[in-house]
């Protein structure tokens, strides 16, 4: 099973995955985590140039072809083969961080950007997409307190994180079989409680 956790800034994600994966192994899960950008040298090297804040004057464009550079490397390398070998991938984030920040975040055109996003991914689909959701402020001032990397994607006015949550919202509407959102504002325990009720609900049903 492909399983992907999505959210804007200061939702929990990374603090999340490793309690996650430690608790699906001790259920007996094969379980492999990785993040985006990045998860392969190549893919690493790409997320360093996409986050130096140095790199402000990047165009959308060249950010999203990136992005799907270093995501085609990883499908290929890591996610597809792991998954043929039966075991379980969570990764913090994947292509739905793509049209919400690259499509809905710099107002590209979402057609342009989902087409490139099929082509570095192969079509490869997550089985369960988890959205982690705040409110935009509450995430903005989280990532700074709990002095965490300040990148280039953290580096932008309120409103484009406002577009981009709506981003998400829009794609859970589209998708409601994939997604499933958790409110990340809750205490931290509630929502690691909640996400492996859901995460193990879903292994349930797929047997």
């Amino acid at each position: 099973m492909f399983i992907t956790l999505e959210g804007p800034e200061g939702s929990g994600k990374t603090s999340h995955i490793p309690h996650l994966v430690e608790y699906l192994r001790e259920k007996g899960y094969v379980v492999f985590p990785t993040r985006e950008p990045g998860g392969t040298s190549i893919s690493e090297q790409i997320r360093d140039i996409l986050h130096d804040l140095k790199n402000a004057e990047m165009h959308a464009r060249t950010e999203t072809l990136l992005y799907q550079a270093a995501r085609s490397q990883i499908v290929e390398q890591v996610i597809k083969p792991r998954l043929a070998k039966g075991e379980i991938v969570i990764s913090d984030r994947y292509y739905d961080s793509t049209i919400a920040y690259q499509g809905y975040g710099h107002q590209q055109n979402l057609e342009e950007v989902r087409a490139l996003v099929k082509y570095a991914t192969a079509g490869l689909t997550p089985d369960l997409t988890i959205l982690l959701d705040l409110d935009v402020e509450v995430g903005l001032k989280r990532k700074k307190q709990n002095e965490s990397e300040w990148n280039r994607m953290d580096d932008h006015e309120v409103n484009f994180y406002r577009r981009v949550r709506a981003g998400y919202l829009e794609m859970v509407k589209q998708e409601p079989k994939r997604w499933i959102v958790v409110n990340s504002e809750q205490k931290w325990d509630d929502v690691q409680e909640e996400l492996k009720r859901v995460i193990v609900g879903k292994l349930k049903v797929e047997g």
